[in-house]
């Protein structure tokens, strides 16, 4: 007699199938795997049956063995083979097939009808067939066949046997390339990443510093809402409150500003003078009422990720912990597959037998015999059909005894509700609006009260509150009640939910409805983030560290955006359009080269985990603000000493010499606090965040953070040196933009510095209290002009004046007073010394040609 082999993905799934096959008469071989063996009809003969399963994948891909030492070089992984093995040694999986198939003559596949299951099918596949066999000159595909369903019931059992097809090799193929590209990607990372920090930093509580292409995105949502509450500043504001009394009810109605809120003061207190004048002399006009009837509409069908965003988001649980409890409740038959894209139901699906299935029940059964014998049953909104798997429905009527209690029953109950819901009537309510006007100012008010409740009978915690205005007369005036200005702050956002988290998760394609829990469960389990109160994700210091370093070197790293175009290849894998070998080894080609970047540029992240992990860390001090957070920024005193923001996790490198504060003042351009910088004997102004990421246009272009940098750390353009400069050096060269500034220091300033040389024009020190800067433009040589004042009993300035604007190349009498000299330090950036502007100077516009320079000043030999 032919025997038939089927197998199921999970153990207590082939149980259920057997019982539906056999209709309860078959027997069970107990062993590491059961077997269920029964007779039945099968391709019009009496066939053996047996059932057994698998516990999920038969066999994970790996490395060769002598690429699982950790000192093989991980940038080799890229290029090194992979091998298959079975996935859990201990279970014996593959021999047990073996040993099932030996003389079968059909194979019938019940794996989950994913890409997943369509991967494992090939697996069991692989393990029986060669045992197998099949009847003389049959192709594979007339003796291998593959079961479609999405329930765990007699009906849609029996369905899938009488509808077999074969199982998908390109899907299957699109598996393995993921697979082996998320093995290379996160294995090459995590060893390095780990070998690097791990025994470096003895505050670092992390056994492995992993790295996943899912992992990774996934906390990069978590982190960047981390930052904007850290970036967040608070501001006060001012919201006008003003109650109104109808004088025909005696009701009072609160009634919201047009203007929500404001963040002047002054302006609202003169809009309350102007409300509480004209609401004395002439109340409140009421200037329109309207009423009108809206609906809600009924939701759409369940899928996978709207089932777990509720979970998390309304029942408290963890998507993680949501997804096997709703597998459980599909292997036992309660539920529909429950990894489902798909929000609506496929044609021919009998939406009028699922929902009587649920007359009886005591809880929600009066409600589903009124859709049922009272005509108000509905198809379910919208949606859309995603060719995979109908919506998440209950496939039988059960209570809370029944299904277990606990979580699996409030997810039961939550699905029932929400398909039951899906084919009631929309909500309908009565919407009053009314608008008006006192003191110039605009007030409005809404109330709604509820008509027909419809769907939301099944789902109360999505109801309409009911607030219905009083009766209202178009024109009629009210008193004013109550006008009160009341003060708060704005707040930044919270952190994500884990609701929110996987919106973004599905939104930017980083994982699959059935993978999606598990990425959340991996950051969490690594300590990159922790699951706060309400179920928010809140990142760990590590987690940002991590993320944060990740952009310092490669935003892609961290960014959903690379993960969804490995998505699209893959998805080219699964329709036929591309090869798996052309896929991966595209993928590979990028992923080594970002690989060899990374640890090329790896001092970026290390900088961050020096400064939040190095035993120094807890004694570096707050120096300077930070203008993305106004917070304060630590200074790190070791080599390369550097800015360090805790709240962001961000590091500022500073280059060589003494920093210091400068006054409190702030940059123009990016709010960071100000520092000045000596270098030998002279000093420069300095703004941090400036310094490692250079304005566009400014001269210098991009700037590499550690660069040696003794001359000013800005160019001539940045508004911090453009205010204290006095015009070109007469000693650079003129493509050397270098200009003559007036030193940034507290106290006496006696001297111009140059920008990039170490010239120094040193004014009297007896003679002169300071020298400042100017606007004003010489009418001899166009070029900018400096302020001197002078000592007063030192002046020489004739009636005892001390102020004088002049310019130094110009001036005899400046001239007279300054000697040059050079500095201490090497000179500048490194671009020429040459003298072809030496002897004169220009406007800030552009230089004199060198003959009448000349003629304006003559500068000393060195």
């Amino acid at each position: 007699m032919p025997t038939v082999l089927c197998v199921a993905e999970k153990p207590s799934l082939a149980a259920s199938i057997a019982g539906f096959l056999s209709d309860g008469t078959h027997k069970t071989r107990r062993g590491g795997q059961d077997v269920h063996e029964f007779v039945r009809v099968y391709d019009g003969q009496r066939c053996d049956f047996k059932v057994t399963a698998v516990c999920g994948h038969v066999l994970s891909i790996d490395f060769p063995d002598k690429y699982q030492d950790w000192d093989v070089d991980p940038g080799a992984l890229f290029d090194a083979p992979v091998v298959k093995k079975e996935a859990s040694p201990g279970a014996r999986v593959v021999s047990h097939l073996e040993q099932e198939a030996k003389g079968a003559t059909h194979l019938v596949l019940w794996l989950d009808c994913d890409r997943e299951g369509e991967n494992i099918c090939y697996e069991v596949v692989d393990a029986c067939v060669p045992r197998m066999r099949p009847p003389p000159g049959a192709a594979r595909d007339d003796y291998v066949k593959r079961a479609k369903f999405s329930a765990v019931s007699k009906e849609s059992i029996e369905r899938a046997m009488a509808t077999l097809g074969t199982p998908n090799r390109h899907e299957a193929m699109a598996v393995d390339a993921r697979q082996e590209l998320d093995l290379k990607l996160g294995v090459a990372f995590t060893r390095f990443q780990t070998r690097y920090f791990r025994g470096k930093y003895a505050a670092l509580d992390a056994s492995v510093v992993s790295y996943g292409p899912c992992q990774t995105p996934t906390l990069n949502f978590a982190v960047e809402r981390h930052l904007d509450i850290a970036k967040h500043v608070p501001e006060d504001y001012w919201v006008l409150c003003v109650t109104a009394r109808s004088t025909e009810t005696d009701e009072v109605v609160a009634l919201r500003w047009n203007r929500e809120r404001v963040f002047d003061r002054d302006a609202a207190e003169l809009f309350k003078r102007l409300v509480v004048d004209d609401a004395r002399a002439n109340g409140v006009a009421l200037t329109a009422f309207t009423r009108t009837e809206e609906k809600r509409p009924r939701p759409s069908g369940l899928n996978t990720v709207e089932m777990l965003k509720a979970a998390s988001a309304g029942l408290g649980m963890g998507a993680h912990a949501a997804m096997q409890v709703a597998e459980r409740l599909y292997i036992s038959g309660f539920i529909s597959y429950p990894r489902t894209e798909s929000t609506a139901y496929p044609p021919g699906f009998d939406l009028r037998g699922t929902l009587s299935a649920q007359r009886h029940h005591p809880a929600w059964g009066e409600h589903v015999a009124e859709l049922l014998d009272g005509g108000a049953m509905t198809r379910p909104r919208g949606g859309k059909d995603e060719g995979d798997h109908p919506p998440i429905a209950p496939t039988r009527s059960a209570t809370s005894e029944r299904v277990g209690g606990g979580d699996a029953w409030r997810l039961y109950d939550f699905i029932a509700r929400h398909f039951i819901a899906s084919l009631s009537p929309d909500c309908a309510y009565d919407v009053q609006r009314a608008s008006f006007a006192c003191g110039g100012e605009g007030f409005a008010v809404v109330g709604q009260s509820v008509i027909e409740p419809g769907w939301t009978k099944m789902m109360p915690w999505r109801a309409i509150e009911e607030d219905p205005l009083p009766e209202l007369t178009p024109g009629a005036k009210l008193a004013i009640a109550g006008v009160e200005l009341t003060t708060s702050q704005t707040s930044p956002p919270p952190y994500l939910s884990e609701s929110d988290l996987i919106s973004l998760m599905e939104k930017n394609g980083i994982g699959t409805d059935a993978s999606i829990p598990a990425h959340i469960n991996n950051v969490e389990k690594r300590g990159y983030v922790k699951i706060g109160a309400g179920r928010r994700v809140v990142p760990t210091d590590l987690g940002v560290t991590l993320t944060r370093g990740y952009h310092a070197i490669d935003p892609d790293l961290a960014l959903p955006s690379m993960r969804a175009s490995v998505e699209k290849q893959l998805d080219l894998i699964a329709s036929g359009e591309a090869t798996h070998a052309a896929v991966v080894a595209h993928a590979l080609k990028q992923f080594a080269a970002k690989f060899h970047n990374f640890v090329a540029n790896v001092d970026r992240m290390d900088s961050l985990f020096e400064a939040h992990f190095s035993p120094s860390a807890s004694t570096e001090r707050p120096f300077s603000k930070c203008g993305s957070c106004c917070r304060y920024l630590k200074l790190v005193t070791t080599t390369p000493q550097r800015l360090y923001c805790a709240t962001q996790e961000a590091v500022y490198d500073l280059p060589p010499g003494v920093v210091k504060l400068y006054h409190g003042r702030e940059c123009v351009l990016c709010g960071f606090e100000l520092l000045l910088l000596t270098s030998g004997d002279r000093t420069y102004p300095l703004c941090p965040y400036c310094f490692n990421h250079p304005p566009t246009g400014m001269g210098h272009g991009a700037r590499a953070p550690r660069r040696l940098v003794s001359g000013c750390p800005h160019p001539s353009a940045h508004p911090i040196v453009a205010e204290l400069s006095t015009g070109p050096c007469p000693e650079c060269d003129p493509d050397d933009d270098a200009v003559l500034l007036v030193e940034p220091v507290g106290g006496a300033r006696h001297k111009l510095v140059c920008s990039e040389c170490t010239l120094l024009v040193k004014f009297s020190e007896e003679l002169t209290h300071k020298v400042c800067a100017t606007e004003y433009e010489c009418g001899g040589c166009g070029g900018p002009c400096v302020e001197v004042t002078y000592k007063r009993e030192k002046t020489p300035l004739a009636g005892g004046e001390t102020r004088h604007v002049a310019c130094v190349a110009c001036d005899d009498l400046l001239r007279s007073q300054i000697t040059l000299s050079r500095g201490r330090g090497g000179g500048g950036r490194g671009r020429g010394r040459g003298r072809g502007g030496r002897g004169g100077r220009g406007g800030r516009g552009g230089r004199k040609p060198a003959s009448e320079r000349d003629q304006k000043m003559s500068f000393k030999e060195f």
